[in-house]
């Protein structure tokens, strides 16, 4: 009894040092130039049996359970973080990127490998499936405050949102085919259009359901309605599963449809999910970290044999993909060059590199090493040096203002309420104007406006100046039409 006890408040112990360790290495990694999730798999390293030796982990079906939980996460917060307006004008080349481009780079890679190591054709398909699609949580992380041009990351963020069920779909066909001697190749091409239709139109009910939902339950607690969110991703993503259908482009779906409607509580929302979202990404690397062993993977066979592919992938297989995929479509060259050298990968490639763990295909562990060393230079290469390429491109916007993310709505308990804070820049109409100037909806009180850090008491005669943060109390029935002031509509009183 007293062992157990003493065992469950080391492992507490342990994860919060892992936590702590994780969380002050990302100050680090924009110093470095490195990304924090090659930093979260370092932390893991070191802390499995060849490193420290403090945890050893070797549970390739935990380890899928956890990445795939971690990836509803991180998807989700993608989507509620996405803005329709801008990603609807990117959907061809995204979608064309995510499918035929993944299709590309896979079959690329994959008779590469079957030229370097010593696999079968539908194995070294495989692993070109594996490794076939950009990841979310690496994109997101490395493209988020970089000012890259909006139509480039909305591009390519929408392109790592969907394109996971392409990898999953090739990489669980490569598996079946391998497995089964007479594989049905009709019913393989068929699940391919259910799995993206029925996830697409199941993330498109459950996110419409989800917000209205959120909107319309007044729930006891202002904590509560972040977790109420979570819990519409989980749904999505266990129904789209359990119907054979794409569980990550049912919940990347459902969770734009949350985003994009109004949302009571909508910052608790959002600022939770970021939290947690890094809490995820966290524990899935480390966790993928414990489960690779340095001494297997850093062999010299592994080195050589993944940096040739690596290098295929990156400097070949993705750019081919790129440039065919994007083709017909209104994209110059510095744009597909850039567009192909942000092709990260991550943990959707390693995630999926367990599937064949938990088979009996001869090479598995081989491939597993493999794409984990990819990862690993993918990552490093591209990932660090993101940012210079698109200065070097001329690709970097001025400083980007979302108001949707600078909107906090904070219920002030269950009154019909809110107070909202509103962030004033150089691009808002508002600005300049004095308070009594601006048509702002009957009923709306302007509680405090903050200037430089000093408490402002506004009156009619306050002029409204760049950097003002304004805190203004309005009924939920007006909230829309104050956004409308906010967002350049209907500014001027009518005297």
């Amino acid at each position: 009894m007293l062992e157990e006890i003493l065992t469950s408040n080391q492992t507490i112990l342990l994860t919060a040092l892992l936590l702590i360790i994780s969380v002050v290495v990302t100050k680090f990694s924009s110093r470095l130039g490195v990304p924090s999730l090659v930093l979260f798999i370092a932390v893991g390293m070191l802390a499995g049996s060849d490193g420290f030796n403090f945890i050893y982990f070797d549970n390739a079906g935990l380890a899928q359970t956890i990445g795939t939980f971690a990836l509803i996460i991180i998807l989700f917060e993608g989507g509620l973080e996405t803005n329709w307006g801008t990603i609807r004008k990117v959907t061809k080349p995204a979608i064309s990127l995510a499918t035929l481009g993944v299709l590309i780079t896979s079959l690329l890679v994959g008779i590469a490998t079957k030229l370097i190591i010593d696999v079968s054709w539908l194995e070294a398909f495989l692993l070109g499936s594996i490794v076939g699609s950009t990841d979310a949580a690496a994109v997101f992380a490395v493209l988020k405050g970089k000012n890259i041009n909006d139509k480039l990351e909305a591009t390519l963020e929408a392109e790592s949102g969907s394109n996971d069920p392409m990898a999953v779909f090739l990489t669980l066909a490569f598996i079946q085919i391998i497995q089964e001697p007479n594989p049905n190749y009709f019913t393989i091409a068929g699940s391919f259009f259910w799995q993206m239709g029925a996830g697409f139109v199941i993330g498109l009910v459950i996110g419409k359901v989800g917000s209205l939902s959120i909107n319309k339950i007044n729930l006891d607690s202002g904590g509560l309605y972040p977790l109420f969110a979570i819990s519409f991703a989980l749904l999505t993503y266990s129904i789209s599963a359990l119907m054979d259908a794409s569980g990550l482009l049912a919940v990347y779906t459902a969770a734009i449809v949350i985003g994009n409607s109004e949302l009571t509580y909508r910052h608790s929302i959002l600022r939770f999910n970021e939290g947690f979202t890094w809490m995820m990404q966290i524990v899935m690397f480390v966790i993928l970290g414990l489960l690779v062993f340095p001494s297997q993977l850093f062999t010299l066979e592994i080195v050589l044999k993944g940096f040739f592919i690596a290098f295929i992938l990156i400097f070949v297989a993705r750019p081919v993909a790129t440039y065919i995929s994007l083709s017909f479509l209104k994209f110059n060259n510095k744009e597909k060059l850039f567009i192909s050298w942000a092709g990260l990968r991550g943990a959707v490639p390693i995630v999926l590199a367990t599937y064949p763990l938990l088979t009996d295909i001869t090479n598995n562990q081989l491939l597993f090493n493999i794409v984990f060393f990819i990862v690993l230079s993918s990552t490093l290469i591209q990932g660090s040096t993101i940012t210079m390429l698109a200065n070097k491109l001329k690709l970097v916007g001025k400083e980007k203002y979302n108001p949707i993310h600078s909107l906090e709505l904070i219920s002030i308990g269950k009154t019909n309420v809110e107070l909202v804070e509103y962030h004033v820049n150089e691009h808002n109409s508002i600005n300049g104007y004095t308070l009594e100037e601006i048509n702002f909806p009957e009923g709306t009180l302007i509680n405090a406006i903050i200037r430089n850090g000093e408490i402002v008491t506004p009156f009619g005669q306050t002029k409204i100046q760049e950097g003002d943060f304004l805190y203004i109390l309005v009924s939920k029935q007006n909230k829309k039409e104050l956004k409308k002031v906010l967002d350049n509509e209907k500014i001027l009183s009518q005297i």
